[in-house]
């Protein structure tokens, strides 16, 4: 799981190391980081696949690196 205040920051390192096409599952608190972390993927021209919420409340995004 990613920690705030890095969520961003991690999961674009991990993009990064990705190549194009490949998904990426990040798992994220509620708050601040699910509300933040998909709208910046997207900024930098990813794909959101989709936002799911646990059973245990945190958060799980699927991203498509661009």
């Amino acid at each position: 799981m990613v920690k705030c205040p890095f969520n961003f920051v991690k999961t674009k390192l991990k993009l990064e190391a990705m190549e194009s096409g490949e998904t990426l599952s990040v798992i994220l608190d509620p708050g601040e980081p699910i509300a933040n972390v998909p709208r910046s993927v997207q900024e930098e021209g990813h794909a959101l696949l989709g936002v799911t919420e646990r059973p245990d409340g945190l958060f799980e995004i699927l991203v498509k690196k661009a």
